[in-house]
């Protein structure tokens, strides 16, 4: 989605601004309205603007430990926020949250005030944090906001741990394949120019490579150093961000769990607000911003319209099909028995739950699945190095 920083007057008159995420203006001029802020100025911000660089889950989600414990202790919101700006132990972080203070301090609610650093709070951050304000439970998400960012950073942990060989396995095949292309297969080049009667393809493809390696070895990196930084920029784009989202969600094997996290995401979000008393419309319309994605957005949004219209919730979800069936079914359950809140509460605890055997059984494909690679690149090495030389000993 894109961003957008906005100008716009309260009820009061007092002029208030910030930054929103949405899929287009009037979007953002629909979610102004609903929080009875009349628009003066709305316009689109890049990504790119965003001074800075963000602060690791770590540090983010202690942050928030910190802030919802003193919530919880009675401390006002205000001289929370200016502990935390205080501290010392990560000036960056400190900044950010002094700087929060002063929005605070000025009428801003903290949502809005988060919404200004962009590159440190996420939109998913954001949107649980409005919850929160809204539904009158911000230490409740607040501590659950810590949970699910110390969470993914002890997942990304685990991520990057568990590709610490596969990532030696490439390095090295890289560097074998290097000294094979550069080195070894040149050194049949004059032979095969002998070969009567033309080489097979599989043969020719490998020269060409080993060509590229050998003689012009600097030009192809170069191009694949661009190539990559070009891909980069490119995938920095809202638009190109958003369709690589869209294939994401529907791709054989990442499809599954893109759409797991934000069926996680969005049903304890809504099962949290539904439970501190938050109508359900008011309340899918603030959780689905905890989605994510805005493939499932969408369906929320659907799925909100079909409520407003006096359906039920669980056939809209079951018709998008991003949702698993027995998720709907639970759903559906619920519905009938008026325990919603704890069934989607429940919901999410089984997502997550599944995502994580998923990851596991992920994780565990990448080695096997290198050295297949590896071995099949170099296995047609060789197929095409002796092939010529079968057909030459058969003329002989």
């Amino acid at each position: 989605m894109a961003t957008f920083e906005y100008i716009a007057l309260d009820r009061t008159g007092r002029r208030t601004g910030g930054i929103l995420s949405g899929p287009t203006e009037q979007a953002v001029i629909a979610e102004l309205e609903s929080r009875r802020l009349t628009p003066v100025s709305i316009e689109a911000r890049d990504d790119s603007a965003a001074s800075g660089r963000g602060v690791s889950a770590r540090k983010l989600g202690a942050a928030y430990t910190q802030l919802a414990e003193l919530l919880d202790a009675g401390v006002p919101l205000l001289r929370s926020l200016k502990i935390l700006g205080a501290r010392k132990s990560d000036p960056r972080l400190g900044m950010v949250f002094q700087e929060i203070t002063d929005a605070v301090s000025e009428g801003s609610d903290l949502a809005g005030a988060m919404q200004r650093r962009p590159e440190f709070f996420p939109p998913i951050h954001i949107a649980m944090v409005r919850a929160g304000e809204k539904g009158g439970f911000l230490e409740n998400v607040l501590k659950r906001l810590a949970q699910l960012t110390l969470a993914q950073a002890e997942l990304r942990s685990k991520v990057i741990g568990s590709l610490i060989y596969p990532m030696f396995l490439l390095g090295t095949g890289s560097v074998v394949l290097g000294v094979i292309f550069g080195v070894f297969v040149p050194k049949f080049r004059d032979v095969f120019d002998r070969v009567q009667g033309g080489l097979p393809w599989v043969t020719s493809a490998v020269l060409g490579i080993s060509r590229l390696v050998s003689e012009f070895g600097l030009f192809t990196l170069g191009f694949l150093v661009l190539a990559v930084l070009g891909g980069w920029r490119l995938c920095r784009r809202a638009s190109v961000r958003d369709r690589l989202v869209r294939w994401w969600t529907f791709a054989p094997i990442a499809g599954p769990l893109v759409r797991s996290l934000a069926a996680a995401r969005f049903c304890r979000m809504l099962g949290t607000m539904l439970g501190n008393g938050v109508p359900l419309l008011s309340a899918m319309t603030i959780a689905r911003e905890a989605a994510g994605n805005p493939v499932v957005e969408e369906a929320i949004v659907t799925a909100a319209e079909a409520v407003k219209s006096g359906k039920s919730l669980a056939p809209p979800l079951e018709a998008c099909g991003l949702f698993e069936a027995d998720v709907v079914e639970m759903i559906s359950v619920a519905e009938a028995s008026n325990n919603l809140d704890r069934v989607l509460l429940k919901i999410a605890d089984t997502i997550e739950a599944r995502v994580d055997r998923m990851l596991e059984g992920v994780l565990k494909l990448v080695e096997p699945t290198l050295l297949i690679a590896l071995a099949g690149v170099v296995g047609t090495v060789a197929a095409a190095l002796i092939l010529p030389m079968m057909n030459v000993s058969a003329n002989l």
